[in-house]
């Protein structure tokens, strides 16, 4: 006759707490790292506009992207795609989501810019507004692409006060140089300044961004970012228009304004740019917010006048003596969603 199996003391004495054996004692000098709470939303470090390319070791550089900034959160829970202004885009980006599940990390925030890449590999701002359907379209973007350039959050981790060096080395592991996936490193440059942006007006690109090193990763526009542009662009409110019995939805010229303090300032308009699907978009919410109280002191005979809901992206070469955009042309409307900036005029 077999014995019972002899009981286990853990199983036999419920005073005894039930714990696994340690494989091995833990270094004393291994410290016991304490993991902090995941931020709900980041505010996004912002870069600041400049002429020229900063000098020194403590800066590095990037190509500056046109598009949607974007913080892709990994939880727990899932996957989520904040705009700029903090708007859950996550089911605007289905492609970026499912890249993002299929990262190799438990918990994350990246950082970066939701693009479409033209042939040449260059972002286009009006190519991704069209993947979404123009301002207020509700269309998902299977076009669109994150390319990643800051983790601000790493597997328990907050990294915010961390050197951008040590970032972008995580970074880096978890997104490798040279990938072809919905979710991409934006690579850093190692070059001089004046000779990188040279090669990327060459190329026909919007500029470069150059960041210091041995920054932490601050909210706001305070300098440890720094764009210098090709071309300039920048957000304008419109606030009328031209017609025309010759042009594409009969829109002959949008006028445009910018903010001086709390004023909107008329400072020109823009023709050219339009194509027949963004252009009859336009006119349709153009026309739904007529009225008759100018926004801005606009003398131009026959103009009709907006209420300034409306933010515009335009391309221009430089400014007149007397404060109006010069060779303007119109790359699309803003979201709501993505809080751009309206040009300031200091």
């Amino acid at each position: 006759m077999t014995k019972p199996p002899k009981p286990k003391p853990l199983l036999q004495d419920a005073d005894k707490p039930v714990r696994s054996r340690p494989r091995k004692p833990r270094d004393p000098t291994q410290p016991n790292l304490p993991l902090d709470p995941m931020p709900a939303r980041i505010e996004p470090c912002l870069a600041l506009l400049k002429s020229k390319p900063p000098k020194g070791d403590d800066w590095v550089y990037e190509i500056k992207w046109d598009g949607y900034r974007l913080s892709v959160h990994i939880e727990p829970r899932g996957i989520r795609i904040l705009t700029r202004g903090g708007h859950d885009w996550t089911h605007r980006f289905p492609a970026i989501k499912l890249a993002a599940m299929w990262l190799p990390v438990g918990s994350a925030i990246l950082d970066g810019e939701a693009v479409v890449l033209d042939e040449q590999g260059r972002s286009d701002f009006g190519r991704l507004q069209q993947s979404l359907g123009g301002r207020g379209g509700k269309k998902r973007s299977s076009d669109a692409i994150f390319m990643a350039f800051d983790l601000l959050y790493f597997d328990g981790h907050d990294l915010r006060n961390s050197e951008l060096d040590m970032r972008r080395h995580l970074l880096e592991d978890l997104v490798p140089a040279g990938g072809e996936g919905d979710i991409r490193l934006s690579e850093e440059i190692e070059a001089d300044g004046d000779q990188l942006l040279a090669s990327a007006c060459e190329h026909g690109l919007e500029g470069i961004i150059a960041k210091r090193r041995s920054a932490p990763y601050t909210s706001g526009r305070l300098g440890d970012w720094v764009k210098i542009k090709c071309v300039q662009s920048d957000s304008f409110v419109i606030v009328g228009y031209e017609r025309s019995t010759v042009a594409l939805a009969g829109i002959g010229r949008l006028l445009l304004a910018a903010r001086k303090g709390k004023k909107l300032v008329y400072v020109g308009g823009v023709g050219t740019g339009f194509n027949e699907r963004n252009a009859s978009e336009l006119r349709e919410k153009l026309d739904g917010l007529v009225t008759s109280t100018p926004a801005a002191a606009v003398n131009r005979k026959g103009a009709i006048f907006v209420k300034p809901k409306l933010i515009a992206e335009i391309e221009y070469r430089a400014w007149t003596d007397d404060g109006k955009l010069r060779h303007a042309s119109y790359k699309g409307l803003r979201e709501v969603q993505d809080n751009a900036t309206v040009y300031d005029l200091e």
